[in-house]
């Protein structure tokens, strides 16, 4: 069942440099998935984190300076997966959510597809 969930789905993304979301929305729809929404501001993205539907959430960690945390806390208690996005390595991830994939920036798409997988299938066990 694993790989009937690698394709298609819905993401929600968040990161504030629109010329990086847009080439991580390419990459997402190249792979088959739909993006359910995107967001380049925290409060863009605590807003939609409560009220779009979506099977998971790709979350850049520093967002014009802000700290992703409340969504990551909001999209967690909705019982849904997500992938940290960062420059900073694994270190730049939040304390308590350090346990979550993360995507090293700049990433293929290959890489992408990969993390996708674990994050859907860790939430599948």
């Amino acid at each position: 069942m694993g790989a009937a969930r690698t394709s298609g789905g819905s993401i929600f993304l968040v990161e504030d440099e629109v010329m990086i979301r847009m080439m991580v929305a390419d990459m997402l729809e190249e792979l088959g998935y739909s993006i359910a929404a995107e967001a380049g501001e925290v409060s863009d993205a605590l807003r939609l984190a409560q009220s779009v539907d979506f099977d998971l959430a790709i979350l850049d960690v520093n967002v014009n300076g802000k700290v992703i945390s409340p969504v990551a806390d909001l999209i967690a208690a909705r019982n849904r997966p997500f992938i940290f996005a960062t420059g900073y390595g694994s270190s730049g991830l939040p304390a308590e959510y350090r346990d979550r994939p993360a995507l090293q920036k700049p990433f293929q798409i290959e890489t992408l597809a990969r993390t996708i997988e674990q994050a859907l299938n860790r939430t599948a066990v």
